[in-house]
């Protein structure tokens, strides 16, 4: 590629570096099952650069609803309407689920 005349550098300049481009999944739950597979380290650079991605506002109301999401399951739980499972329970779940 060039640039005002002068060459600039391509991400996929080789026949082998366009065979590396993964393609975005075609959805959310391909793309969640995808990440769920990264080392636990990638997962949480992923983690912290998608919190980090949202604006000050969007995070605002999101720290409100998972603090009233929490209250709420609290008292589900304290109050016998539900039973709480250890949580690599819950993760097996979780994971089982996002497989379908």
């Amino acid at each position: 590629m060039k640039l005002n005349g002068a060459p600039r550098p391509c991400l996929l300049d080789t026949p082998a570096q366009v065979a590396n481009v993964k393609a975005m999944p075609p959805n959310l739950k391909d793309l969640a099952a995808q990440a769920l597979d990264l080392p636990a380290d990638d997962r949480a650079a992923l983690a912290d650069l998608l919190v980090t991605s949202l604006d000050s506002a969007d995070l605002a109301g999101l720290e409100r609803a998972w603090a009233d999401e929490a209250h709420r399951r609290s008292f589900e739980v304290r109050s016998g309407k539900v039973t709480a499972i250890p949580a690599d329970e819950a993760l097996k779940q979780v994971r089982a689920s996002l497989k379908r």
